[in-house]
């Protein structure tokens, strides 16, 4: 060994290389050489330009070099986003090919060719870069342990992103089976964000198996970012996300910078931008979209483009968010409030991808409730402080797709199965009775649906073990593996010809409601264009090119990031500390001091309820700031209250931030006490559930994962309204006659924890008790302007209607501020 390789613990042709690129290796990156060689998994969090992937890969880099490639599968990458595993790859071949090392580097996701992707099963590359659901076709492959038997290295990347998802939950079992095909491997996390490092280590290893505990390596913070919050030259508006009053704004930013980002919290809201944008553009900058509904190769377009560095600015939503390297991008502008300090954090790193320089973000308030949620986000990254959702216990679904995958692979053992399973740090405390239902349900559909042949999918031999039961299933299983449910969808496709319709290019995917509530001639915005729709086949809709100044605008569902605690803790703070209103714009700091005035300010642990007349009807306002899924579900459950009540609760709408419920009687006499008590969280909500559509909904999601339902079949695919009617079948006759079916369990656990933030409420319920505050108001108050602006809103077009609404705004703000209301919306 000489000087060079004892001083680094790197070859030389290793130190060469840093050498000839001008650089030295990171401490954090020989930190995880070291960890490595000891035969260690490891964490590393690093900020963004850190040195991540190349830490992640240099031991096995080094390792192939010493050794040789071409032995089989050395190393699994496996990465949350398509287009970061391609981008990855790119990165690692560059000192593959610059250093000459014999190995070799594949991607392979769902948009690599089949006959690539069967080949790689038999004819490995050394490094192999993938998606989790890739990773579950691989292991459910008859051929899985001698594919995976001399497997040395698991890369996570972006591991923060998949612990809370059930895309972690299935790689997570994943690499319990890939741990028991290759004993000795390691797995390495990497991770830029982490407020809680724990459940991050706890992936990495099994946890029933008395294994080294990983290591934890964090690289030193990088500089600062330049956070700025946009306190426009226009009127703050009062409700609304769109942050329109600021596009002129945003587009001058663009302007001064070389390249920009500009993120977006929902695909709609990436479609209004980009058109807004592109009006204005005097300039003729090159501006792009990028958001997931968008056709594949259009996305690619664009990513190549942004690494060309031929492109001004892209318009994008969360596709763009994790850590991906694009270059010369050196603004990212946040349209909206971020909702997050790590998912903010995550975003800004998107520009200057060097940890030594600081990246620069602007933050575009919508309103004015969210200019504090902004201040309160610059304030976090200033401090370094991160947030996020915690780990989730896995999933039953999940569990039962994953052991339909595993009989696929191999007959197995209940009890080594079970021992594989609860090694998974999701699974720990994952009981054998509840093992014992999933596979029963995955063998037989459970008690209730046991008689249809076709729910048997996994059989019992003589021996004891179980296997797949034939071909067909294997097949429809590696069809529809995955957890990710999309609404159904259309593919938007231009007209290519006169009538009949024929298919032309694809330009992307629109959600089936949408289109099935247009009519041939209306118009409507995608892809950053206007178009004409002219008609449907099969699942195609076909559209041509119409240039009209007022079209509709899709809508998809999921698309919204719920507030986190943290930031909604800060807010809270920001509006009770009477000594900073001074810093804030003089518009909210006239809100604030008006609210005052009129009602009350509420201390941050305080729930400020206030009643008031207005319209010819009675309002009950409060401002609990725990995000809209726990508002939505309060307001389910207080006016069910009320109605016991007979106050006769005509409806609510809720916010992030306050929620709004009106009635025909006047509710200010009720007790809050027992109106707000934490009980409703008992047979209120059961009740309700039970006559709800969202059990049926959640349902349909995991029976559709759990494999009950399969969305495709060779040659095609079930419509939306199918796989709806037949989950609505089987819900209701389980609901009859088996109510603890699996399935039913799964639902419910993805009821209460996504759908209705039940977690959230509780504490919300918990926090305030016995801290109630009742403001009796004759008229509406500052505070609750936003919220009664959003009642019965719905998307206007055309310049009259616009007005209507102005005038209808205007008249609820002078009655809230006075003279002090000005016209703004």
């Amino acid at each position: 060994m000489d000087a060079q390789t004892a001083r680094t613990g790197l070859p030389r042709k290793f130190e060469d290389w840093f050498a000839g690129r001008g650089w030295r290796p990171r401490r954090h990156q020989l930190d995880c050489l070291a960890a490595a060689r000891a035969g260690r998994s490891h964490l590393l969090i690093a900020p963004t330009g850190g040195g991540k992937t190349l830490a992640g890969f240099l031991p096995s880099l080094i390792e192939l070099a010493e050794q040789g490639g071409g032995r089989g599968l050395h190393t699994l990458y496996v990465s949350p986003l398509k287009a970061l595993a391609v981008d990855i790859a790119r990165n690692v071949a560059a000192p593959v090919a610059e250093m000459g090392l014999q190995a070799t580097l594949e991607t392979r996701t769902g948009d690599t060719p089949a006959s690539r992707r069967q080949r790689q099963k038999f004819n490995p590359p050394d490094i192999l870069l993938t998606t989790p659901e890739q990773v579950a076709l691989l292991l459910a492959n008859r051929k899985a342990a001698e594919l995976f038997r001399g497997l040395k290295c698991v890369i996570v990347d972006e591991l923060h992103s998949m612990i809370a998802v059930k895309r972690g939950h299935l790689l997570a079992l994943g690499l319990a089976r890939l741990r028991r095909l290759a004993p000795g491997l390691r797995v390495t996390g990497l991770s830029a964000t982490a407020p809680d490092a724990q459940p991050l280590l706890d992936f990495l290893v099994p946890m029933n198996a008395g294994a080294d505990p990983p290591l934890l390596i964090r690289a030193p913070g990088g500089t600062r970012p330049v956070v700025q919050v946009l306190h426009s030259e226009t009127d703050i508006p009062w409700a609304g996300h769109t942050a329109r009053h600021a596009y002129a704004e945003v587009y001058e930013a663009i302007r001064r910078s070389k390249m920009t980002l500009v993120f977006v919290n929902t695909r709609s809201q990436a479609e209004r931008v980009f058109q807004a944008l592109w009006r204005m553009n005097d300039d003729n900058l090159a501006i792009a979209l990028h958001h997931g509904s968008l056709d594949v190769e259009r996305r690619r377009k664009v990513e190549a483009a942004m690494t060309k560095g031929t492109l001004r600015a892209v318009v994008c939503t969360s596709t763009l968010d994790l850590g991906i390297d694009w270059g010369d991008v050196d603004l990212v502008i946040q349209m909206g409030a971020p909702k997050g300090s790590s998912r903010l954090t995550q975003r800004i790193g998107r520009a200057n991808h060097r940890m030594d320089e600081p990246s620069s973000a602007l933050l575009v308030p919508g309103n004015r409730f969210e200019v504090l949620e902004c201040l309160a986000a610059k304030e976090a990254i200033e401090n370094g402080a991160l947030d996020g959702e915690p780990p989730r216990e896995g999933a039953l679904d999940v569990l039962a797709q994953h052991i339909l995958g595993m009989a696929c692979a191999e007959p197995f053992e209940a009890d080594d199965l079970y021992k594989e399973v609860t090694s998974a740090a999701p699974y720990a405390a994952l009981s054998r009775e509840a093992f014992d239902e999933t596979l029963n349900f995955v063998e037989t559909g459970g008690y209730a649906l046991k008689n249809y042949d076709r729910f048997r999918r996994i059989v019992k031999s003589p021996d004891g073990r179980r296997r797949v039961r034939n071909p067909v299933v294997a097949q429809q299983y590696r069809m529809n593996v995955g957890t990710i449910v999309e609404a159904p969808a259309f593919n938007v496709r231009i007209v290519s010809g006169a009538r009949p319709l024929r298919a032309g290019r694809k330009l992307g995917t629109v959600e089936e409601w949408f289109i099935e509530g247009l009519t041939p001639g209306d118009t409507f915005l995608f892809a950053g264009e206007v178009w004409r729709f002219e008609g449907v086949a099969g699942t195609d809709a076909f559209v041509s090119r119409a240039p009209d100044a007022s079209p509709q605008v899709p809508s998809w569902n999921g698309g919204k990031f719920p507030l986190t605690t943290y930031l909604a803790d800060r807010v809270r703070h920001m509006i009770h500390e009477e000594r900073d209103w001074p810093a804030l714009p003089g518009a909210l700091r006239d809100w604030l001091e008006t609210q005052r005035a009129v009602s009350r300010i509420p201390k941050p642990d305080e729930l400020l309820i206030e009643t008031f007349p207005y319209s010819n009807r009675y309002f009950l306002v409060c401002y609990p700031f725990d995000g809209r899924l726990a508002h939505q579900t309060l307001g389910m459950l207080l006016t069910r209250r009320l109605e016991r009540l007979g106050l006769q609760p005509l409806g609510f709408t809720p916010t992030e931030y306050s929620l709004s419920v009106w009635g025909r009687r006047d509710m200010s006499g009720v007790d809050l006490d027992d109106l707000f008590a934490e009980d409703m969280l008992g047979d209120d909500l059961e009740n309700w559930l039970s006559e709800s559509m969202l059990m049926k909904r959640t349902f349909r999601n995991c029976a559709v994962i759990a494999g009950l339902i399969e969305r495709r079949y060779p040659g095609q695919e079930k419509t939306g309204r199918q796989i709806s009617f037949s989950a609505d079948l089987i819900y209701d006759v389980l609901r009859e006659h088996e109510p603890q079916h699996v399935l039913m369990k799964a639902a419910w656990s993805d009821a209460a924890g996504g759908y209705l933030d039940l977690k959230r409420l509780s504490g919300l319920l918990a926090r305030v008790k016995g801290r109630l505050v009742h403001a009796r108001l004759d008229r509406v108050s500052p505070l609750a302007v936003p919220v009664m602006l959003e009642i019965n809103k719905e998307t206007i077009h055309g310049e009259a209607q616009e007005a209507m609404l102005q005038d209808a705004a205007d008249a609820l703000i002078e009655e809230a501020m006075g003279d002090g209301g000005r016209r703004v919306y």
